[in-house]
């Protein structure tokens, strides 16, 4: 599908009906990725209208020379959010750099986002990061890859399995190809957001927040200090997982993902 915001075009998928729900993949992917992780978990139930597009650059949104840095990012995201969603409340979910987004769509809508999960967040700075290693490697591991292929999936994942490498190539090695890398470095030149999330106002909405012990990209003691921003923040620290938590631990992602729902079910009910 595509829905047109200041004259960009901006594709995205949309499965289901109900409470809508934003969901924004990481930088160098496309919508694949996220909802490739989240249909299992999201669309079981009638209840959730999911919404994945394709960020500015990845996969089939392109990004014009008048998109400059993520504060333009984020602006074609409320517009896509007003074309949407409208006035209606929803969740927004976001995976690494989608996570540093959904932070900001939060912190601007902080009435109508009523509820926040981010799954290994980048923010403004990252600092603390461990040095990537392997936890579970197999011999033979990764075949049928190009020489790219293989590095990306060698570098990101820290569970190289069977599974993991079954996933990378479905959700993940598909989007390469669609990356438009000058426009992502000239769009990270200006990272950092005006409106800082940061300094907003207080959000009083359920959050669900995951990091990785081993994750080399956006470690975990930047997510932890984040979550003392949120006072209705859950913050799990997993074990076993990278940057590809979504695919390393999808059980786990299962189970707080899930009573992330419910506690933003009840809140919701409750009026607060």
């Amino acid at each position: 599908m595509e829905v047109t915001v200041s004259g960009v075009p901006v594709h995205f998928a949309e499965y289901g009906s109900g409470m809508p729900v934003l969901a924004l993949h990481g930088a160098g992917v496309d919508h694949r990725e996220v909802a490739g992780a989240l249909e299992p978990i999201l669309g079981t139930g009638p209840n959730y209208r999911r919404l994945y597009p394709d960020l500015p650059g990845m996969g089939r949104t392109p990004a014009p020379s008048s998109i400059r840095g993520n504060d333009d990012v984020l602006d074609l995201l409320l517009g896509f959010v007003d074309n949407t969603i409208e006035d209606r409340p929803f969740l927004v979910i976001g995976h690494s750099y989608g996570a540093y987004l959904a932070c900001g769509i939060a912190a601007l809508k902080p009435e109508q986002a009523i509820g926040l999960a981010l799954i290994c967040p980048v923010g403004a700075h990252t600092r603390g990061v461990p040095p990537h290693q392997v936890l579970v490697g197999q011999a033979g591991l990764p075949a049928g890859l190009d020489s790219e292929a293989e590095a990306t999936y060698r570098d990101y994942f820290v569970v190289q399995s069977p599974e993991t490498l079954h996933l990378f190539q479905e959700r993940v090695a598909p989007s390469a190809a669609l990356v438009d890398e000058a426009a992502m470095s000239r769009i990270f030149a200006s990272w950092e957001l005006r409106d800082r999330p940061e300094a907003a106002e207080t959000y009083p909405h359920p959050v669900l927040m995951l990091a990785d012990r081993q994750d080399a990209t956006a470690g975990f003691r930047a997510p932890q200090e984040l979550a003392e921003r949120y006072p209705r923040a859950t913050m799990a620290v997993l074990d076993r997982a990278g940057h590809a938590l979504l695919h390393e631990q999808p059980d786990l992602v299962r189970a707080l993902v899930t009573e992330w729902l419910t506690r933003v079910d009840e809140h919701s009910l409750s009026g607060q």
